[in-house]
Formats: structure tokens, sequence, C-alpha cells
């Protein structure tokens, strides 16, 4: 795995062909027990790397397209699979807990629901006030810019950028963005933020 702009920050990644861009898995390694979000298929590299780090305590998958390992991961590391609470009715596998705005999913990772992205009350995550975790809507395409799903794929753009909008109002401290899909922004992501909006 790689190690991000924190010590206890690492993300796995795969290369899309599609759509020309990275998608990533995440790992927040903690003494009480480690957080992966939306953790992609493993390198034998990688899962040996997160076994040495003390494997998962705790699996959020942000939106149902991101399922991705975490079924997987979660029976092998015996984990607690967390998932939005607005797709819990449809949802394709049962989690432990599910996931609603202002929530922690343990001390320092708070929920914020989306509104507007492609599935209903998508996820995205707060790490310790200065670093935002996105899964879906918000996304990175090119370097040092963010950008949204397109127009096509969103239930209300409208929407999609008033919780953007939310997110800078209420969480003025983000430095980094660790998108699931793009380009990660591991300085003055409040900025870039502001830039989408």
């Amino acid at each position: 795995m790689k190690l991000l702009h924190r010590p206890d920050l690492f993300s796995w990644s795969t290369f899309d062909t599609s759509r020309n861009i990275d998608f990533h898995g995440l790992a927040w390694v903690r003494p009480e027990g480690n957080v992966l979000v939306d953790p992609l298929p493993m390198s034998e590299h990688d899962l040996a790397h997160l076994t040495v780090l003390g494997g998962a305590k705790h699996i959020v998958v942000t939106n149902s397209d991101h399922t991705r390992a975490a079924q997987a991961l979660a029976e092998r590391f015996a984990a607690e699979l967390c998932g939005p609470a607005g797709e819990r009715e449809s949802f394709p596998f049962q989690c432990a807990r599910w996931l609603s705005d202002g929530e922690e999913v343990v001390p320092g990772l708070r929920v914020r629901e989306l509104r507007g992205s492609k599935t209903q009350g998508e996820l995205t995550l707060v790490l310790e006030e200065t670093t935002l975790i996105t899964g879906d809507m918000v996304r990175a395409h090119q370097g040092a810019r963010l950008n949204l799903l397109p127009d096509a794929k969103l239930q209300s753009r409208g929407e999609a950028l008033a919780s953007v909008a939310r997110l800078i109002r209420e969480h003025p401290r983000i430095d980094a963005v660790l998108v699931g899909d793009g380009w990660p922004i591991f300085r003055d992501g409040l900025a870039r933020l502001r830039e989408l909006v």
C-alpha cells in the first residue's frame, strides 16, 4: 500500500481504462482497530502489508457502486461492515451498521451524507476535521482539480453542489481531499472545493 499525507493513512489503487483514472481503497491505521473505506481487491503484497498493520476492524462502503472487495475483506478480518442508511433497503449485502449524517464511525471519523448523487444518501467522511474522504460524487479526473459526477449520472446537480457547499461551511479546516476515483489532493483541499462550487 502507498503511504499518504499522514503516517496513519494508506491507499491502494487500480487503473480503470474506461475512465482513464485510478480507483482507490483507503486504510486508516489506528491502535483501536483499522478502518477501510471502499476497499478494492488487494494484491498479495498489499494484503500482507495490511495484515502486518493489524488488518481491519471496520469497513465503510460509501455507496452501492463501491462495494468492491468489502465483503471478502470483512470475512477475512472479521471486520464490521458499514453502509449508507439511505440505501439500506436496496444495498447488495447486509451491513452490521447503517450510517447516517453526523454519526461517527469511530472517534474522529464523522459521516456526512451527500444529496443529489447517483445513489441515495451517499457517504463522505471527515477525518479529524482536516481530511475529506469521498466516494463517487466528488472526484478528480485532473490533477489539482475536483469535479462532480457527470450531470447525466447525478439525481440533482443543484443538490450535489449544495452538499459540497455544506461541507465547506461546516468543516472549514479541510486540507486534504482523498477521492475514491481520480487524483487525491493533499493540500489546499478547501480551496479546490470552493472552486468546484
